[in-house]
């Protein structure tokens, strides 16, 4: 599987983050088009003075209005949609029959999975062009006399692909000169067990999305557009039908951006220090073969060599199971984590937890486990751990390693997680407030015996404004991953998508893990 790692934000269409737009730039030369040109190709209730007149003073008194194919809203965010765009249907079959031959590319990042074709003002296709055309001359000018603003004669666009558990999730469209976004459908009858809606998100009282509170179904020579703006939140939803295709041509008009108001800071989760506890509850959870010195410095090793490693079979066999049972019980407390636009898991409140998983997450935290932790990786996570840079090794190990060098001491390690329930539809997207410290990652993940990629849910570490995976931790039962990443690696967690369901014959239909990060 291939990944792309470039952050890219679009409707049902993508485009380059990395720089900032130019005039004159993304949409070929400027097309010079009179008022009158292109205007019969589209639906005429466009050209009706009195659903012009609708739209307008709906749009600009942040109302709603329909209008025969018109149909204009303001929740929860300004948007419309214009069933019938194209009046000639035949027309509308040959640009579809058109698309479908262009060149598409996977696109597979944090943030999405579908197929794209390139800018389609590469493509000579007469279809394509008498539709761009149009886009670029007369429904530009139709949409500047709605919104009362000069849209830029270019404009973005290109061709979308979702089939089979692709999406799209929660983002907001912003980028410098972005002012409308658009997406004209060229679908198969489509049902909303289909998945695919253009799902548009309620904002909280920090602008940030809070949940879908409309649905836009994809219909054929339908187009909806809507203003990019500070809350137009939006995202696809995974396609979950297996034999239609949602082919969409969506891009941008561009203009002058919209205020953004100062970006909202969100509280962090609370570091703490390591918890009393002597070696003994090493020896009451992790596997015999883990405590074995010598089995200790060969881990070292391989860690140091590659700042990863995975330990198969952690914990013992009996406290697995025990937990995993514990973990499945109705009574645990699970707290949606947000916002979408970040992140869409379910979080353990720890209060609500069995004694057996309160001692599993006790386990993690102790200073038992800090100074384990510190030789098998050479980090500083306690006072009493090997010094790298001593010369005195054999004096250090002997003190590291002895059941009575455990006690309460001035180390400055901590250590932050949380307990996760993974299921259907479960994500994490990478983002600029993403902690940028050099830090030990630890994750156990227990319930997902059997678990394949293609699911998603896998933890994918990558180089920060580079198109390059360095690490995918993939699920895998009992199994302790160790990452130390450095200030330029972030992480995030697929989608959890809609293969996993012929995993799971039966509830629980979800997995865990204990995700933890330990400071220095």
């Amino acid at each position: 599987m291939t990944f792309y790692f470039s952050r890219r934000a679009g409707g049902d269409h993508e485009a380059d983050m990395s720089a900032k737009r130019r005039p004159g730039a993304g949409g070929g030369a400027p097309v010079k088009k009179s008022r009158g040109a292109g205007r019969g190709q589209l639906n005429a209730e466009l050209d009706d003075a009195a659903a012009r007149s609708a739209l307008r003073d709906a749009w600009r008194s942040r109302g709603s209005c329909s209008h025969g194919t018109l149909e204009a809203d303001s929740s929860p965010f300004p948007h419309c949609v214009i069933r019938n765009f194209l009046r000639d249907e035949e027309f509308a079959s040959r640009l579809q029959g058109a698309l479908l031959r262009q060149p598409f590319h996977s696109k597979n990042t944090d943030l999405y999975n579908f197929t794209q074709s390139d800018d389609l003002k590469s493509s000579k296709d007469p279809c394509i062009t008498e539709l761009r055309s149009v886009l670029f001359g007369w429904f530009r000018l139709w949409l500047s006399d709605l919104l009362d603003l000069e849209l830029e004669p270019t404009v973005d666009v290109s061709c979308a692909k979702y089939q089979h558990t692709d999406v799209l999730l929660c983002h907001d469209d912003e980028l410098e000169g972005r002012r409308v976004a658009f997406i004209l459908y060229l679908v198969p009858p489509w049902q909303p067990s289909d998945g695919g809606a253009l799902d548009l998100y309620s904002t909280d009282e920090h602008g940030q999305p809070a949940c879908v509170v409309k649905s836009l179904i994809p219909c054929w020579n339908s187009l909806v557009f809507f203003e990019v703006s500070p809350v137009s939140f939006h995202q696809v939803s995974e396609v979950v039908a297996e034999d239609k295709c949602r082919l969409s041509l969506s891009g941008w008009f561009h203009g002058p951006s919209l205020p953004r108001p100062p970006r909202y800071i969100e509280p962090v989760l609370p570091r703490q220090k390591h918890l009393p506890r002597d070696e003994s509850v090493l020896y009451e959870w992790v596997s015999d073969v883990y405590m074995n010195l010598e089995q200790q410095v060969r881990v070292q090793q391989e860690f140091e060599d590659s700042s990863e490693i995975r330990l198969p079979n952690f914990l013992k066999e009996e406290k697995l199971k025990e937990v995993i049972s514990a973990l499945q019980l109705a009574e645990i407390h699970w707290d949606r984590s947000g916002p979408p636009n970040k992140r869409c898991y379910e979080a353990a409140d720890l209060r609500s937890v069995p004694d057996s998983v309160r001692s599993c997450w006790e386990l993690f935290c102790s200073e038992a486990f800090f100074l384990l932790l510190s030789n098998l990786t050479g980090l500083k996570l306690h006072t009493l751990a090997n010094d790298p840079d001593s010369e005195d090794d054999e004096e250090d190990e002997e003190q590291a390693t002895s059941s009575a060098a455990i006690k309460k001491d001035g180390s400055t390690a901590v250590c932050v997680g949380e307990i996760r329930r993974w299921t259907r539809g479960c994500y994490t997207l990478l983002h600029d407030s993403d902690n940028r410290e050099f830090a030990l990652d630890l994750l156990l993940t227990l319930g997902c015996s059997g678990w394949q990629q293609d699911f998603g849910g896998f933890t994918s570490y990558v180089a920060h404004g580079e198109d390059e995976e360095l690490l995918t931790v993939l699920p895998e039962e009992n199994s302790l991953a160790l990452v130390y990443r450095d200030t330029d690696t972030l992480k995030f967690v697929k989608h959890v998508n809609q293969r996993s369901s012929t995993h799971w014959q039966q509830p629980p239909r979800s997995f865990y893990d204990f995700s933890i990060t330990y400071y220095e």
